[in-house]
């Protein structure tokens, strides 16, 4: 038995798991815990206070062998600094304060793309079946605060994970609806560009309502509206009271404001548009997933069927796209799960 220390580092919440890894390769979580990341120096007494506190529950020595820290930022050279945290982390320092032999530091989204090789049946919704080849290339898509991207490799024992900021590529209309929505972007912010995540993430969802209601696409409810101009009278402040994405969605699921329907129905079809950009870009024959924290929760729109037909709505590579298998990810653990199987193969 090995014992391996999984981590999801972000600005507002630290996610610890201690990992048991048997004998046949099985992993087994022991105990989790979640920690408000500003409350603390650093990710070391975190750990200190993890540790201690698991070895009191589990009523044994906890002392792992390796750890993996899943961190929202960048990584180079094993090093980060958290974009919302005063916290410079280095593997080194963690390995030596910690006594811990092996530390490694990855990028949030990479441990995504190591997670989904690590999901049940039970995590998954297939969208697609298509005809799934495990030596071809593995793709990862999942829009949430931002749009993640990466892709996977097979090797001898398992996988390669390779980051990718393909989140941040130019936004491509494909309607005269989405150029008149390109043309607001563009003028709203006053630049020159916009990238795709400005429209497929949770800011996505709320810029997309902003610009069919300004355009007087359908009458704003007053409960949406209200919750709306909440989220604007707070822009620039650092505590939000509302979460207008998860609003504008949930009106969308119980089909009781046009708007909020169309936002969404945009939304999505931006989406499966982008997620088959990605396809064509590497054929991920080994399966497409569609992570993220906003698929999961929005399924029956997707599933009504505008995702996969913006997907596969490719002209001459329609009938390779067919053959992609696309996975929806259901498991809001998958960056967890990610940095165990990282841990695991130090």
């Amino acid at each position: 038995m090995a014992l391996l220390l999984a981590g999801d580092i972000g600005g507002t919440k630290t996610i610890l798991r201690l990992v048991e890894r048997t004998a046949d390769g099985a992993m087994n979580a022991l105990y989790e815990f979640r920690y408000p990341s500003g409350e603390f120096p650093d990710l070391v007494p975190i750990v200190q206070q993890f540790l201690t506190e698991a070895a009191t529950k589990l009523d044994l020595a906890v002392e792992p062998e390796k750890a993996c820290f899943a961190i929202a930022g960048p990584v180079v050279n094993n090093s980060a600094k958290l974009t919302n945290l005063p916290w410079l982390l280095d593997a080194k320092r963690l390995e030596e304060e910690l006594g811990i032999s092996r530390v490694s530091l990855i990028n949030d989204f990479v441990a995504v793309g190591y997670g989904v090789c690590g999901l049940e049946a039970t995590d998954i919704h297939t969208l697609q079946v298509g005809k799934p080849s495990q030596h071809d290339p593995i793709a990862v898509i999942g829009a949430g605060t931002g749009l993640g991207h990466c892709f996977a490799i097979p090797e001898a024992n398992g996988i390669r994970v390779f980051s990718s900021e393909g989140g941040h590529g130019d936004f491509a209309p494909r309607s005269e609806l989405e150029f008149e929505l390109l043309k607001y972007l563009l003028a709203k912010h006053n630049i020159q560009r916009i990238s795709i995540e400005r429209v497929v993430s949770g800011q996505g969802i709320v810029s997309i309502y902003q610009f069919l209601r300004d355009r007087k696409f359908a009458p704003e409810s007053a409960e949406v509206g209200e919750a709306i101009a909440q989220w604007e009278s707070e822009i620039g402040k650092t505590e939000k009271t509302v979460d207008p994405g998860a609003i504008i969605a949930a009106a969308a699921l119980q089909k009781c404001d046009r708007l909020s329907e169309q936002t969404m129905q945009m939304f999505v079809e931006a989406y499966g548009a982008v997620a088959g950009n990605m396809a064509v870009s590497l054929l991920p024959y080994g399966g497409l997933y569609v992570a993220g924290g906003i698929a999961a929760k929005i399924l029956p729109l997707i599933l009504e069927g505008s995702f996969m037909r913006a997907f596969t709505h490719k002209g001459r590579m329609d009938s390779l796209l067919e053959m992609i298998p696309v996975r929806l990810v259901l498991n809001g653990n998958v960056g967890l799960i990610g940095a165990a199987v990282c841990a695991a193969g130090l």
